[in-house]
């Protein structure tokens, strides 16, 4: 498997001098817009009063928003992940043409990774990291555990990944990995299971297979404006009911 440096390395490979034309840190997802592109991260979960650039970063050489992505600063780390994102998943990267549209019923938006994938779960060990809205609804059906690094009342704590990790059939992996730094040992420990790769935050790179992840969930951008209103607004699963579609992609190594 490549060296933890190996990803982040290729991520940054794509970095421009293109100005950034806005970021904008909602609730639930930051997003920043380059040229007529947009791209998403998820936003950190602790709010803060101190960030000492805002006002600051349009106008930026994506570049040099796209640096954060080494940053131990969340904020950054997100930012430089949807600038990222921005430039990698424009309509003509040639993964997302293949990838396939998902269709799910109205108001399971948010749970069409697991609408897709829900016939080959049956009688699998199921784990996934990061705990998605309404995902209780398959606890009747999956062998089922969530791991999160603030967990509910349903959770485990994240650092039981090293001994469910292992064990597990499948495991959904959230692409939020990638900008807090623990995406490589997660794959890592996830090497024997079929691993699929998810969210709005997953940049569409065919090197992923190289960390042995099987799919790659991420989404695809539908409508910009709505997109930009909805995430201002403080948007979470609501993306999903226009703005962006979730697709999937097998990948091989």
């Amino acid at each position: 498997m490549p060296t933890a440096h190996h990803l982040y390395d290729c991520l940054l490979s794509h970095a421009c001098s293109t100005p950034v034309e806005e970021v904008l840190i909602g609730l639930t997802w930051t997003l920043c817009r380059v040229g007529e592109h947009s791209g998403l991260a998820m936003s950190p979960t602790q709010p803060t009063r101190t960030l000492p650039w805002s006002g600051q970063l349009r106008g930026c050489p994506q570049a040099q928003l796209a640096e954060w992505l080494k940053s131990w600063q969340p904020y950054e780390a997100s930012i430089a992940m949807a600038a990222l994102n921005a430039v990698i998943n424009q309509p003509n990267n040639p993964l997302l043409t293949q990838a396939q549209a998902i269709s799910v019923p109205t108001g399971l938006g948010n749970l069409a990774v697991f609408e897709h994938f829900l016939p080959q779960l049956q009688g699998q060990k199921v784990v996934v990291i990061g705990r998605y809205p309404n995902l209780e609804r398959y606890a009747d059906q999956v062998e089922l555990t969530v791991l999160e690094r603030q967990p509910g009342p349903n959770d485990l704590p994240d650092t039981a990944c090293e001994y469910l990790i292992p064990e597990a059939d499948w495991v959904f992996l959230t692409a939020t990995s990638i900008p807090n730094r623990t995406f490589p040992r997660l794959a890592e420990l996830a090497r024997d299971a079929k691993t699929v790769l998810m969210g709005p935050t997953v940049p569409w790179l065919a090197e992923f297979a190289e960390f042995g992840i099987d799919y790659l969930a991420g989404v695809k951008v539908m409508d910009t404006d709505l997109l930009r209103q909805t995430v201002a607004e403080g948007g979470g699963v609501r993306i999903f009911e226009a703005p962006v579609a979730y697709h999937v992609l097998p990948l091989s190594a």
